[in-house]
């Protein structure tokens, strides 16, 4: 292994008409350390294409996460979905990015749109080999990763997206390729870039898709630890323990809770002082700023709004502007979580605010605790590495 990462993020929109999308995008990840993402598009649209995309897009990353060959998964595919009567074939096309140790990636397409390769803010060339398998064309790559490439995939409905049953002949992948490299320079994330590619195709299609259209783009980083302090420990006698293994984290360090910054002043011997007020509109209570740690914000209401902002980032992400240009607490959270972190180490204290324990609040210990869970899961299935210590 090495310093570099995968920020992945993916998007779709489905046919106007359609209640289900079919296409599908699966990452798994292998025990070495490897990770492997499918992008596939299933033939048609609708219930029957998301039911084939789903299955084929499955199989192959289950199957390649266990070290078995393309050759094995696409005639698992044939042998497995049920063959078309109106194309006579038994599967979707899909591209395989496969990220071995963050050394390499290897290509495996078929049928898409080939992969665009972005380095240093240029769309870059790579070399593909033909081979025929279940006499099928498949495309094999393999490509030397640097810090900065930027991958991008996707389903047809992407090239020549048009408001009309006509193509687009002034949006091709070419096309797309110049937009992505120019919006790579801009050091968005993965999500970032994917939302923008598929929100200007679903804009070409007057937003009434004509085609399912998905893009999954794959930004190769260095890794960025962050640590987050959230609580204070059940047992007071912890207090230095849990501070010192904070503190001694390489990374920035983030610390939510009124008496959890308390605690942190006096072990740093340090004043917390009252940041200005920038957003008088924003409902989440104000930060306060401690020197030697990077940002102090109030806690569980905070942390319930960061929360909202994971789910909603994970989903179509229509609240993007409101937290990457807020000043709030939480706001700051998510750009620092979001957008800069890679691996992400939580400090839960399991302390019982008496403050919290009165019924008429909506705030308990269980709530807490759940969103804890509720975050750490939302930040997992960004890609990030999440680790979780309790005291």
């Amino acid at each position: 292994m090495n310093d570099l990462c995968a920020d992945i993020g993916y998007k779709s929109i489905k046919h106007v008409g359609e209640e289900l999308c079919g296409d599908h995008v699966d990452i798994v990840e292998k025990d070495d350390g490897s990770t492997v993402v499918v992008l596939a598009d299933g033939l048609g649209s609708g219930v029957r294409a998301s039911i084939l995309s789903t299955l084929t897009s499955k199989i192959i990353s289950t199957m390649m996460a266990a070290d078995l060959s393309i050759e094995e998964c696409v005639s698992t595919i044939a042998e497995t979905l049920p063959v078309s009567g109106n194309h006579g074939v038994a599967y979707s096309t899909f591209t395989i990015i496969q990220l071995v140790r963050n050394h390499t990636a290897e290509l495996i397409q078929y049928d898409n749109p080939y992969v665009i390769l972005i380095r240093d803010g240029v769309v870059t060339d790579y070399p593909m080999t033909g081979i025929d398998i279940e006499g099928k064309k498949i495309y094999r790559s393999t490509i030397r990763l640097q810090e900065g490439d930027v991958f991008v995939a996707m389903s047809d409905g992407c090239p020549h997206a048009s408001a009309d049953r006509a193509y687009n002949n002034d949006w091709k992948r070419e096309d797309i390729a110049e937009y992505m490299a120019e919006m790579s320079l801009t050091g968005y994330t993965a999500k970032v870039l994917c939302t923008m590619l598929v929100d200007e195709c679903d804009k070409l299609y007057g937003y009434h898709p004509l085609d399912d259209a998905t893009a999954c783009v794959v930004r190769i980083r260095q890794r960025v630890p962050m640590n987050i302090l959230f609580g204070p420990p059940a047992d007071r006698d912890d207090c230095n323990k849990m501070l010192n293994l904070f503190f001694g984290k390489e990374g920035k360090h983030i610390i939510c809770g009124g008496t959890t910054a308390t605690i942190a002043s006096k072990y740093l011997r340090k004043p917390i002082k009252a940041k200005p007020v920038i957003d008088t509109t924003s409902d989440v209570p104000p930060i306060s700023e401690i020197d030697g740690v990077d940002l102090v914000t109030e806690g569980v209401i905070t942390m319930s709004r960061v929360v909202e902002y994971a789910k909603n980032y994970l989903r179509g992400n229509e609240s993007y502007e409101e937290w990457n240009y807020g000043h709030d607490g939480a706001s700051r959270i998510c750009q620092l979580l979001f957008e800069e972190a890679t691996d992400i180490n939580f400090f839960v204290g399991r302390a019982i605010n008496p403050a919290h324990q009165n019924p008429n609040l909506p705030i308990n210990f269980n709530i807490k605790m759940s969103i804890v869970d509720d975050l750490t899961a939302s930040l997992r299935e960004m890609g990030k590495r999440v680790k979780v210590s309790y005291f």
